[in-house]
Order: structure tokens, then C-alpha cells, then sequence
């Protein structure tokens, strides 16, 4: 009954949406696709997950009672900076990576702008009537939310989820994440030139559909 219990059975529960594939949900929460093949082969086998033109979840309180256990792990074991950029996606809610994590997404991990593991804020855009909710949500984590970012010393852990409101979020996905689209990452790269050049030169070799040489181009 309790043998289906572990982390990434209660991430892949949290994660899944009816009509997923397994490689679709391992994109969603950073893992290996083999790896969840597997994960996913325990919950069909032990009940709580079928397979009907995609996966989808048998019972969907399985969800509620997950999170409310990965909740109360993270009293214990608070989330690392990988695992902060997973949560959002059980928040139940529309929110994409902008600004420096839009970037880190569109390149797809190949460009990190220096940012110190014991003061890491993560952007993501969400509605703006939901920011209580967001508020919410990561306070359950133990992780402070904030509109503007803040000095470290103010909070107690190193992550802070920097909160960009919008009335509307465009949204595309790239490596199973959600993310503001990529001409307007290329436009903030632009904007904060100095920090992104080698970031534009690398999105302008990735992406065909974007001129990047005319977009960052020194005044």
C-alpha cells in the first residue's frame, strides 16, 4: 500500500496532466526519462496512474495529498535551487521563467548569468491577480516572494521568488518549462547588455527566427 511513496512518485503525480507522456513529464520536473518510465510503471502498476491516449492520474486527491507530504518534508529538507525552479509547476497556476531565468531557459541551461548560490533570486511572470496565491504557495515552501528583489540578509534561506505581475503571460515551452517568449528574453538580454552579450551571440546560433545581431548591436 505505502511502497509507491518516495520523491519522484509524488513529483510525478504533481506534475501530471492528462495526456502527458512519460518524456513530457520527465522534461517537467529535470529528470531522466528512463528514470521515469520506471516511476511511472510503479504508480500504473500500484493503481494510481492509467494510460488512455497519454497518462493521466486515476484519482486526482492523489495530488492534494502529495503536496501537502512534500510540503511538510520541507520543513526538514528545505528546497534546493533545482527544486525551486520545479515547484511552480504544482502551483496549479499559469506563470512563466522572464528575465535572467528566461534566458537560463532559452538557452537551455547553456548560460547561468552569475548569480551566488546563497543569494538566488528565481523570475517567473504570473497573473497579477493571482499574487496572493503565489504568495501562498511558496510560503508553504518556506520561500519568500517579492515584487522587487531583495537583499539577502532580509530572508532566512538563499532563494526568493521574484514576482513579475502581468495582466496577460504569454507562454511557450522549452525543456518542459514554461517561458516568456523568446523575443522578448532576447529583448531583455539586449537591455542588460553587458551581462548577457555572450547569451545573445549563443541564442543568436540556436534560434534561426531571431536576429539577434541587429536586436544587441551597441548604441
Amino acid at each position: 500500500m505505502y511502497e509507491v511513496c518516495s520523491e519522484k512518485e509524488l513529483k510525478v503525480i504533481l506534475a501530471l496532466e492528462p495526456s502527458d507522456s512519460i518524456s513530457g513529464v520527465a522534461r517537467k520536473i529535470d529528470e531522466n526519462r528512463e528514470t521515469i518510465r520506471r516511476v511511472v510503471n510503479r504508480l500504473e502498476e500500484a493503481g494510481y496512474v492509467a494510460y488512455d491516449d497519454g497518462l493521466h492520474l486515476v484519482d486526482q486527491t492523489l495530488r492534494d495529498v502529495s503536496l501537502e507530504f512534500l510540503i511538510a518534508a520541507a520543513d526538514t529538507s528545505p528546497p534546493s535551487i533545482s527544486e525551486a525552479y520545479i515547484l511552480p509547476q504544482f502551483a496549479s497556476m499559469d506563470y512563466a521563467f522572464t528575465a535572467i531565468d528566461a534566458v537560463y531557459v532559452w538557452t537551455r541551461g547553456g548560460y547561468q548569468v552569475a548569480r551566488d548560490p546563497e543569494d538566488y533570486p528565481l523570475f517567473i511572470a504570473i497573473h497579477e491577480t493571482d499574487l496572493d496565491a503565489w504568495a501562498a504557495f511558496f510560503d508553504r515552501f518556506g520561500i519568500p516572494t517579492v515584487e522587487e528583489r531583495q537583499p539577502t540578509d532580509g530572508f532566512d534561506g538563499a532563494i526568493q521568488v521574484v514576482l513579475k505581475l502581468r495582466t496577460q503571460i504569454e507562454v511557450e515551452v522549452v525543456g518542459g518549462r514554461p517561458v516568456i517568449p523568446l523575443e522578448e528574453t532576447v529583448a531583455f538580454a539586449n537591455e542588460h547588455y553587458a551581462h548577457f552579450q555572450s547569451a545573445l551571440d549563443m541564442l543568436g546560433r540556436m534560434y534561426d527566427d531571431v536576429d539577434t545581431d541587429a536586436a544587441y548591436r551597441p548604441n
